[in-house]
């Protein structure tokens, strides 16, 4: 297996972990249960920011290219009720 695909396959699980974390914490009552899982997101989080840096230092990913100005406020203006 190529360095690029290992790089690409622990960003995919990280990710896939960040959006579970948020599916427990949006259903978690108990605050100190919450406030922990809370905190293991944010490490994964930090932890997949660091990898994309480094995937993207290697071109093993290109990030799609930025959004001006004109589309941000369109955005803006359509999810603002």
């Amino acid at each position: 297996m190529q360095e690029k695909d290992m790089v690409n396959d622990v960003l995919s699980m990280l990710n896939s972990s960040i959006v579970g974390y948020a599916n427990v914490i949006t259903q978690a009552s108990n605050q100190q249960f919450r406030q922990t899982v809370q905190q293991m997101r944010n490490n994964c989080e930090m932890m997949q920011y660091d990898l994309y840096k480094i995937a993207e230092q290697k071109g093993y990913y290109k990030p799609a290219a930025q959004a001006d100005q004109s589309d941000i406020m369109q955005v803006k203006s359509q999810v603002s009720v």
